[in-house]
């Protein structure tokens, strides 16, 4: 039996399957969320670690023994321990606007150009390399403590194997990896004032650690046999969860963010102001990766505090004008992040008058979305991808209306799998992998993930949307400096 265990920003979920990937159980549990009105997003590691060992005796009661764990983790986010192993301060999370200072310092003074030598993107508020400066600045202190540098995912590995270690892919969101060398830069290193000693050694996603250790096992439940394989970042490790494995695939994440997500075997730098990333793949090889920070988070936003209920069914039902409807939706709503890079960025609706509907607004949420998610597929073909399908996963893709939009406005074949677990059956794979099972993530997938349900791309809608498209790629421009004003 393999478990894959996803730390994502409001629970952690785990699930167990057998070796022809079937799932036989899932278990999650939630844990505190701490935000702040000046862009603050912190969570506690313990608590990460306590819900997960609690979460990992309830799934593997009565089940036969686990013979590799892997994980999938919320990239970005700053985890600091001191000499003892003591985590010194809460974690600074991947959606933490605090940093646009210090991105400001990398971007601008020490340059553009020497990022994306040295770590192939650019300083985003997300990225861990900003936090490590800002508390470098504001609590020095806890900066002098630091012997321990990680990442939300390692620190679980860390406590289940004891390993101080990490990925490639998690490791590329940090903005202190030579992405295309796959090893820590010398050069990043230096500018944050962090040595290697401070930084976990560096593996495949889908490689062995170590093993569980006595002391995890008793609060686990799981075997001291069983092999810790360290997996990656939740982007990645969810692509490998749809098979977004090989050159040109496509997935695209609904979960609280959004992320377009597309495999290739070549390495290569977006060295315009747009900010795709350039990242490490699950696989071995790279991908490149946009985000769009409100994704699920604008439709559970919209439909759980403005309208105040939680039937999303219902709010979709009464909806009439895909493809026709003049009232558009910025979803900005946390800053962000592709293509425009700027924490700065409001949500906004546009094009209401006396006959706009509830209804109309609601689906206006879903096409700003999607609609964010194209400005992320235009700028990832500017880099010769070549992009015919999307996988489709997180919440967001149990909406048949939602898939078929994104099919409308993206102009893609939107698949969905029959697994739905995501990134938690992507570390699940790379368990499998990790102990064995299979020789390599690619070989993996195509035993293990089947498609379900295929979304094609609607002619007429299509042609609409192209149409509409430019309203709302304008409409940011437009707006830019009311936003900067209000967000002052």
């Amino acid at each position: 039996m393999y478990i894959g265990v996803d730390i994502g920003t409001s629970a952690v979920k785990m699930i167990a399957v057998d070796e022809k990937g079937t799932v036989l159980r899932t278990v999650s549990r939630d844990y505190p969320l701490y935000m702040f009105d000046n862009g603050f997003s912190e969570q506690a590691p313990e608590d990460w670690w306590s819900q997960t060992a609690d979460g990992l005796r309830e799934l593997t009661k009565g089940l036969p023994e686990v013979s590799s764990v892997s994980f999938s983790g919320q990239m970005h986010g700053l985890v600091l321990l001191d000499e003892n192993d003591n985590v010194i301060r809460r974690a600074i999370l991947w959606n933490d606007q605090r940093t646009q200072k210090q991105c400001d310092y990398l971007n601008n003074t020490i340059g553009r150009e020497v990022l994306l030598e040295n770590a192939a993107n650019i300083a985003l508020t997300g990225f861990t390399a900003p936090k490590i400066l800002w508390v470098k600045e504001n609590e020095p202190e806890i900066f002098a403590k630091v012997k321990k540098i990680m990442l939300p995912k390692d620190y679980i590995a860390y406590k289940l194997s004891g390993v101080f270690a990490t990925d490639v892919s998690d490791a590329s969101g940090m903005l202190l990896l030579d992405v295309k060398k796959q090893d820590w830069s010398d050069k990043m290193l230096e500018i944050t004032g962090v040595s290697r000693g401070q930084l976990p050694k560096l593996f495949q996603s889908y490689e062995a650690v170590g093993n569980v250790t006595a002391e995890a096992a008793k609060e686990t439940g799981l075997s001291a046999n069983a092999k810790v394989v360290i997996g990656g970042g939740d982007q990645a490790v969810g692509a490998v969860g749809s098979g977004i494995v090989s050159e040109g695939m496509c997935s695209v994440s609904l979960g609280t963010s959004g992320v377009l997500f597309v495999a290739a075997d070549n390495f290569a730098v977006d060295t315009s102001p747009a900010a795709i990333h350039a990242f490490a793949h699950s696989t071995g090889r790279f991908h490149f990766m946009g985000v769009t920070l409100a994704a699920a988070g604008s439709n559970k936003w919209w439909v759980e505090e403005i309208l105040s209920t939680t039937d999303y069914p219902a709010e979709q039902k009464n909806i009439n004008k895909v493809g026709t409807n003049p009232v558009y939706f910025l979803p900005y709503l946390s800053g962000e992040r592709t293509p425009h890079n700027d924490s700065m960025a409001r949500g906004a609706f546009v094009g209401m008058n006396m006959t706009t509907t509830r209804a109309d607004m609601t689906l206006a949420v879903l096409e700003g979305v999607a609609y964010s998610l194209r400005d992320i597929l235009t700028r990832v073909r500017g880099l010769g991808a070549k992009v015919t399908t999307a996988r489709i996963i997180g919440g967001g893709a149990k909406s048949p209306l939602w898939c078929q939009i994104i099919a409308d406005i993206l102009q893609l074949r939107v698949e969905k799998m029959q697994s739905e677990e995501g990134p938690a059956f992507g570390a699940a794979i790379l368990a499998m992998v990790g102990a064995g099972a299979f020789k390599n993530v690619e070989e993996a997938c195509k035993a293990l993930i089947k498609v379900t349900e295929t979304f094609e791309p609607n002619k007429e809608n299509a042609a609409n949307y192209d149409k509409r498209y430019p309203i709302y790629v304008n409409l940011y421009s437009a707006l830019k400096e009311s936003f900067h004003s209000i967000a002052k």
